[in-house]
């Protein structure tokens, strides 16, 4: 363990999990941990909980050691696994000290309620969950990370977010969107920007984009002065190398896939 920013990839698929890979989702930690969830040590963020991520969370720490959790938006490629993190919470071997926090668009308490009520009485969601809703320029401090959430363009309530640390590292995240002001300021300068490259092709004229291409990724991190680019999301019809190839095309640094399993530093 290191005092470094850094984020593994829980998945990276869409819009379903693959063989080996599930949907989106992303362990962000910086510092060390002392593995009891004790006092002095890191902080540890479940960014985005698709599909199949919370099996591959739980292959580094336990539910009740999550300084917080941030869902970019409500489709369920990118927040299906709180339903069964809401079980593992309240009725599993963990024992939570305070519900754990939960920054999220604006009705996901309802949301979550509605997919897990099964009889006369609301589901308690908020026992597991402090639900925070998000809105543009929202921040919030979870555990030492800053963190700064952008309105970006995806044809519903969808955010991107800035991370940082005290030490001014900075990992930037699209979550699902078109290219938009809003996501270029909020890589600006960034260490890392994680770019969403679901899209093979630019949608036909007349129909509003909702995702990048490669090469809009790249040109996302270009002009955000990004110092790397990690392409994420692709869709069915990307093959890595591909999407690699096509985002260097627009972007001089280094670019790299999110690979499931695989752990980033970003400092």
């Amino acid at each position: 363990m290191t005092d470094d920013l850094r984020f593994t990839v829980l998945g990276s698929a869409s819009p379903y999990p693959r063989a080996g890979n599930p949907c989106s989702g992303y362990l962000v930690e910086s510092g060390d941990g002392d593995g009891d969830g004790g006092v002095g040590r890191g902080s540890r963020l479940w960014m985005d909980a698709g599909s199949g991520t919370l099996g591959a969370l739980r292959e580094h720490i336990r539910l009740d050691q999550l300084d917080g959790i941030w869902i970019s938006h409500l489709h369920a490629d990118h927040c299906a696994d709180l339903l069964t993190a809401y079980y593992g919470l309240l009725y599993a071997e963990v024992e939570l000290a305070a519900p754990v926090p939960l920054l999220a668009p604006p009705g996901i308490a309802d949301r979550l309620a509605g997919f897990l009520t099964n009889g006369p009485r609301r589901s308690p969601v908020e026992d597991a969950f402090r639900v925070v809703e998000l809105h543009d320029r929202h921040r919030a401090r979870i555990g030492g990370l800053t963190l700064t959430s952008r309105t970006v363009s995806h044809g519903m309530p969808a955010f991107g977010v800035r991370v940082e640390t005290e030490d001014g590292a900075c990992l930037a995240y699209s979550g699902d969107s078109a290219p938009c002001e809003a996501l270029t300021e909020l890589a600006d300068d960034c260490t890392v920007l994680l770019c969403e490259a679901d899209s093979a092709q630019t949608p036909p004229a007349g129909t509003e984009a909702v995702h990048h291409t490669p090469e809009e990724a790249g040109t996302t991190a270009a002009t955000a002065g990004a110092h790397r680019l990690v392409v994420t999301h692709l869709g069915p019809f990307l093959e890595p190398s591909a999407a690699l190839d096509r985002a260097a095309a627009r972007y001089g640094g280094p670019v790299e896939y999110a690979a499931p399993g695989r752990t980033f530093v970003v400092a």
